[in-house]
């Protein structure tokens, strides 16, 4: 199925996880969980439109500095869960321009290769494991509600949220990467935007595929996390349990909660 994209102005990549269909022939359930870029840009028209779509839980995955440079607008009703996967940004998405060309701009596949490492961090740093045991519980003690999880572009720290996530509710590993992958049709904008202010202040061609790599999302991203759950810990099913603290019993719970008959 095709990504159900939410008419937000004002943001990007905000897509509800409704109608995807798991192994056994359930269906995710609608205005229930909404995955997003960041909220700080959101118009009122947009905090409304929120508000009405039934969000009544803020999860956000950036760091402490994030978090305070660029606050989220807060939505109606919606209580905010501050959840740093990361205690600095390591997906880099939120550096300023010099801070991306000191780093970036001797090697071309200085982003790509950052991504990668980021990728098992987000697997096998206790922060971010943390962050995604309290996701659990919010989604677990959350029913009828719509929960809506973030970071910046939506893309790496939301995006694994989403892989555990659509993993727990037992959807297939080929429609798991295929909503991963999707973010790129939907961070064009952003990209666009900051691959021009590259330009503009003379980014070589080393910064530009670097900030390339570093604002989209690549089958390898993903495969460095999964195959970190694989080498460490055996499956993704043995991770969820060990790892994220999801009992047999909390995943039937969380599937009763977010999945319906499919017919």
């Amino acid at each position: 199925m095709q990504p159900n994209l939410l008419n937000i102005h004002h943001g990007f990549n905000f897509r509800d996880l409704g109608g995807y269909t798991t192994t056994d022939g359930r269906r995710i359930r609608s205005h229930r969980l909404v995955r997003s870029g960041k909220l700080d840009q959101l118009s009122d028209r947009d905090v409304h439109f929120l508000g009405e779509y039934g969000v009544r839980h803020d999860v956000d995955f950036r760091s402490p500095d994030e978090q305070t440079k660029a606050p989220d607008r807060p939505l109606p009703a919606a209580h905010y869960h501050s959840l740093p996967v990361f205690i600095t940004d390591q997906t880099q998405v939120s550096k300023t321009w010099e801070e991306e060309q000191a780093e970036f701009s001797q090697d071309p596949r200085g982003g790509f290769k950052n991504m990668v490492i980021t990728y098992r961090n987000l697997v096998m740093q206790k922060p971010a494991q943390h962050a995604y045991q309290e996701f659990f519980r919010i989604l677990l003690t959350s029913p009828d509600h719509v929960t809506l999880f973030h970071c910046t572009a939506g893309k790496d720290r939301t995006g694994m949220g989403a892989v555990y996530l659509l993993s727990a509710l037992g959807v297939d590993a080929h429609t798991i990467r295929a909503d991963y992958l999707a973010a790129n049709q939907f961070i064009q904008t952003p990209l666009d935007d900051i691959m021009q202010e590259t330009r503009a202040h003379g980014g070589n061609a080393n910064l530009l595929q670097s900030i390339h790599d570093l604002w989209t999302v690549h089958g390898a991203f993903l495969d460095s996390a999964l195959n970190t759950i694989q080498s460490e810990y055996g499956s993704m099913d043995v991770y969820l349990h060990d790892v994220i603290g999801l009992s047999n019993s909390d995943r039937r719970d969380l599937q009763e909660l977010y999945l319906e008959d499919a017919s």
